[in-house]
């Protein structure tokens, strides 16, 4: 994890390097210029692959990852790479999900973050993990309790 935009590695670093297995060490940070406003940034992962760990056959989903910065911002090329090095990682669909949304919480102490993993049907069932979190004592906090009760009113 990086400290400055003097420290980001990866961004224009020539030839990529794809990482082999889970890695969150490859997660870099940089200031959010605008810490006095509070605005939502917005990834989608639209091929995301992890593996089943029972079965090792690979399952798909599209990835959507929101959150309101505070102090430090993930670099987006990091987070490809973070999110690539789970097309070799054993886990169920929900674990994958709630760990994406950790290891971002836990590198960037956002204000709020929430993950949405839309994975497509296997064995007829489709699964659709939803996780959030807000900063306690906060408008954020009442923000992810209201998000996790309406997520999904629409049911399909």
């Amino acid at each position: 994890m990086t400290e400055n935009n003097d420290e980001l590695t990866l961004l224009g670093s020539g030839a990529t390097k794809y990482p082999a297995a889970y890695c969150p060490e490859i997660l870099e940070t940089f200031e959010n210029r605008h810490p006095d406003m509070d605005y939502m940034v917005r990834f989608n992962c639209p091929e995301f692959t992890s593996l089943c760990p029972i079965t090792g056959q690979p399952d798909f989903a599209a990835i959507y990852i929101n959150y309101i910065p505070n102090i430090r911002m993930v670099e987006s090329k990091s987070l490809k790479l973070y999110l690539f090095g789970y097309r070799n990682h054993g886990d169920f669909h929900e674990n994958c999900v709630n760990t994406i949304l950790k290891d971002l919480r836990k590198l960037m102490e956002p204000k709020f973050i929430e993950v949405l993993g839309k994975f497509t049907p296997r064995g007829g069932i489709a699964i659709v993990p939803y996780s959030n979190w807000g900063q306690p004592g906060t408008r954020f906090e009442e923000m992810a309790e209201f998000r996790l009760k309406n997520h999904d009113l629409r049911m399909e």
